[in-house]
């Protein structure tokens, strides 16, 4: 496929800070996003671009470096939920992806969820739980196998698959540890579908569809960041309806949970090729094995046309990301 060049919106000697590490359960991922992401800005002519670790200092580490636009490359807790993006509005820095009321909304699984029911997007059924002790009003009425996790964690950390009603309580133990709240959700076992969304100068535009097959039961941290442990499909094996189905339910989300430059939205599809969303995340992974790189690839978009597609995104005039209910045809 021919390459796809994109327009720098950001003069070549503005002081841009990549923003990585931090201080979540995903620091290592991020520190591999930030490496790539600050690479590729090198390439694309930024040489004023370097790296931030985010530290509780980050305020007053970006003053002193002079930063003028912040390349959000954090994932998880307090970069992916709308708290880095807060202090940088504070700042009045601007920074690449979504606003703070869309990251924090996307951050949580059941608010994210909650939303879309409301604009009949297809979700998988859930309860939320808080405490261990609350699942005696309702264990004897779950379906299992169930899948637990916490509501506010990325890369499919303190998840389990429960199989019986004697391993509830543990499970939800373990992805309380996060103090986000517990998501149980009924298990679907069928194909894992996962979509990008790039915000381009005139359109919102949904990648090719990556399925992927893995060598653990489920798609879980290890299979996500061990090279090999994952089979990706790509494009993925389906009929080009439901392809396209996909795709405009991917672009629904996206503007209704009011993201901004880049996102992606996880499926799953059932046996009887029926798709349900399980999250949006707004600040999808940059590593050598990240879904998003390799899915705008398959379209022509490099890595580098990638980056400069979200480091245009810190232009974007509406950084507040509201609900976008009047994008969304239905």
């Amino acid at each position: 496929m021919a390459g796809i060049n994109v327009e720098l919106k950001v003069p070549v000697d503005r002081k841009i800070g990549v923003l990585c590490g931090g201080l979540s359960n995903e620091r290592d991922v991020s520190l591999r996003s930030g490496k790539n992401c600050l690479e590729a800005l090198k390439r694309l002519g930024y040489q004023n671009a370097e790296l931030v670790d985010v530290d509780r200092n980050i305020a007053e580490t970006l003053k002193q470096k002079n930063i003028e636009i912040a390349y959000i490359a954090l994932h998880g807790k307090y970069g992916e939920d709308g708290c880095i993006q807060g202090l940088l509005e504070i700042l009045g820095i601007p920074y690449t992806g979504s606003g703070v009321q869309a990251s924090s909304v996307a951050m949580d699984k059941a608010v994210t969820k909650n939303i879309l029911k409301t604009y009949k997007i297809p979700v998988i059924d859930s309860i939320t739980v808080y405490l261990s002790k609350d699942l005696c009003n309702f264990n004897s009425n779950l379906d299992y196998p169930v899948m637990v996790k916490p509501l506010s964690e990325g890369s499919s950390i303190g998840m389990t698959k429960v199989n019986q009603p004697q391993d509830l309580i543990e499970a939800v133990d373990e992805a309380a540890k996060f103090k986000t709240g517990v998501m149980i959700e009924k298990y679907i076992n069928g194909k894992s579908l996962t979509v990008g969304v790039l915000d381009l100068p005139n359109d919102t535009i949904a990648t090719p569809i990556l399925e992927f097959k893995t060598k653990t039961e489920w798609y879980d941290y290890e299979a996500k960041y061990t090279e090999g442990m994952t089979q990706f499909i790509l494009p993925a094996e389906i009929n080009d309806n439901l392809t396209k189905n996909i795709q405009n339910l991917s672009i629904d989300v996206h503007k209704i949970i009011g993201a901004k430059g880049m996102s992606r939205v996880d499926f799953i599809i059932d046996e009887n090729n029926n798709p349900f969303v399980i999250e949006i995340n707004t600040i999808p992974g940059m590593t050598d094995l990240s879904d998003l790189p390799a899915q705008a690839n398959s379209m022509g978009i490099s890595y580098d046309n990638l980056v400069a597609i979200i480091l245009n995104s810190s232009l974007l005039k509406q950084k507040n990301s509201g609900m976008l209910s009047s994008d969304v045809s239905k």
